[in-house]
């Protein structure tokens, strides 16, 4: 057995530590020792984006990332999307446009989409087709979650408009 190393992050607003292996995958140690299970194991070779997470600031995949590689760093996972009781325009675009399908895939989509507006935020619906492409969905629902994306960026476009920015 390796010697365990200490791994700090910020996650979510939190500043948050852990000691695990050296070889311990970020996605297990945000389930395992931060239970943040809203972090799903999907392919765990990067392909299926269940995974993804934002770190400082860009969406990255956690199961091809090893913990301490993360050391420092501020992490947003789905967990830390809903504000003061409030869902995210985007998890909230979601739900009323049937974007969830069985839910596997949902965190992945979500913190993509997030990334993706950041840089666009009025895309079309073949922007957002390219957008979230890097997340798979095998239940093969994408129209929901297509319209759910351009309907979080019409809000959050008119949330940006209100407060001028």
């Amino acid at each position: 057995m390796s010697d365990l190393v200490t791994v700090r992050l910020r996650v979510n607003g939190i500043e948050r530590e852990g000691r695990c292996e050296p070889r311990k995958l970020l996605v297990d140690f945000l389930r395992e020792d931060l239970g943040l299970t809203g972090t799903h194991v999907g392919c765990e070779h990067g392909i299926c984006g269940a995974c993804t997470i934002v770190l400082n600031g860009e969406a990255a995949r956690s199961c091809i990332m090893l913990a301490v590689q993360a050391d420092g760093s501020e992490i947003l996972t789905v967990e830390g999307l809903m504000q003061n009781g409030k869902l995210h325009p985007l998890q909230e675009a979601f739900r009323e446009h049937h974007g969830l399908q069985c839910g596997f895939c949902t965190p992945g989509m979500l913190m993509t989409a997030l990334d993706f507006l950041k840089t666009n935020p009025s895309p079309t619906e073949a922007e957002v087709r390219e957008g979230i492409s890097a997340v798979l969905c095998r239940c093969t629902g994408y129209q929901g979650i297509v319209n759910a994306v351009q309907a979080a960026a019409r809000t959050l476009g008119a949330a940006r408009a209100d407060r001028g920015t």
